[in-house]
Formats: C-alpha cells, sequence, structure tokens
C-alpha cells in the first residue's frame, strides 16, 4: 500500500500537503531514494522530501513493481524547497554531485531503470536550468549524462516504510556519496 502517512519523520512537515505560497518543487532520481533522500532532506532551504515513484506507465506503481522493471518508473525524491534560502542553482549542484549521472539504468551496483538519473520539473525556467546544469556537469565529467531531463509526470508516493528510511534505519543501506566531481553554478552578472 502506497504512503499513508503525511508527517515527515524527521521534521514533521505535511510530505503530501499544499506546497507553500513562494515555495517551489522538483523530482529527483538519483539511484535508490533512501540515500538520496537523506542528501537532500538535509539541506538549508529544503521545507520537506518524500520519495516515490514517477517517470512510469502504470498508474497503480508499488514497490515491488517498480523493482521489476515493468512500470517505467524511477525512484524519485519530491522535494519543496524555499527558494529565497537554497536556489534552483544550488539543488542542481548538490544533486548532480551526488550520483553518476553517466550511469544510464544504474546507480554502482544497483540495476534497472527504477535507478536511472532523472530530474523532472514543474517549469520552463527550471527545464532550461536542468538541462543547461547537465551540459556543464557534462563537460566537468568528461563523460556523456545521461539523465532523463523533462516536465514532472505525476509523482505517486512510495510506501510508508520507504519515507526517510535512513532516519528510521541508520544503518540502512547507502550508496550514495560525493563524485567528486564539481558541478560549476553559473556566475550573477552584476549590471
Amino acid at each position: 500500500m502506497l504512503a499513508t502517512i503525511d508527517k515527515h519523520h524527521v521534521n514533521g512537515q505535511s510530505m503530501f500537503g499544499e506546497t507553500p505560497e513562494g515555495f517551489e518543487q522538483v523530482l529527483l532520481g538519483m539511484g535508490c531514494f533512501w540515500g538520496a533522500e537523506r542528501i537532500l532532506w538535509k539541506l538549508d532551504g529544503v521545507h520537506v522530501t518524500s520519495v516515490g515513484y514517477a517517470g512510469g506507465t502504470v498508474t497503480t506503481p508499488n514497490y515491488e513493481l517498480v523493482c521489476s522493471g515493468a512500470t517505467g518508473h524511477a525512484e524519485i525524491v519530491h522535494v519543496v524547497y524555499d527558494p529565497k534560502v537554497i536556489s534552483f542553482d544550488e539543488i542542481l549542484k548538490v544533486y548532480f554531485e551526488n550520483h553518476d549521472p553517466t550511469q544510464g539504468n544504474r546507480q554502482g551496483n544497483d540495476v534497472g531503470s527504477q535507478y536511472r538519473s532523472a530530474l523532472y520539473v514543474y517549469s520552463d525556467e527550471h527545464l532550461a536550468k536542468a538541462k543547461a546544469a547537465a551540459t556543464r556537469y557534462e563537460k566537468a565529467y568528461g563523460r556523456p549524462v545521461t539523465t532523463e531531463i523533462g516536465k514532472a509526470p505525476k509523482y505517486y508516493p512510495a510506501e510508508d516504510y520507504h519515507q526517510q528510511y535512513l532516519a528510521k534505519n541508520p544503518e540502512g543501506y547507502c550508496m550514495h556519496g560525493p563524485t567528486g566531481v564539481s558541478c560549476p553554478i553559473p556566475q550573477k552578472v552584476s549590471v
């Protein structure tokens, strides 16, 4: 059964309520969603995170189906953040630097389309910025970036036990961490 608990285990915020006025959101696929979510909920300016599935063809995805590879969904972290505290470019920097966006349908030992690098946005402005960041990172990395970038499809929250998994299971599996390759942020031009 998909998520029924609404409160974030770490910060108590509503994971599935309305996005607060002035806040923005993004869907990020970085392989296994457990470690990715922990990286993102720790960022200053992130209001709330949750994990789920997006980018597939089935309207009732669950962990078993998604892991079978039959649905086309990626494991995703939904991030709601305050752009007055953390910019979209800063989110992109953390995103690209903490998984390998060049591996296609895998992250390390995790293999399958559900572990692909995916970045889904809610505005044309963010779509342009995401594509530009991927281009910058590809140049810095020296290998083709395979990240699937597009407008946000329907997001399906994952089962309760996956939400903030590493806060509930501190010794749980996590393969995320810095790649050692910096993703440059565009410099602001002062007039």
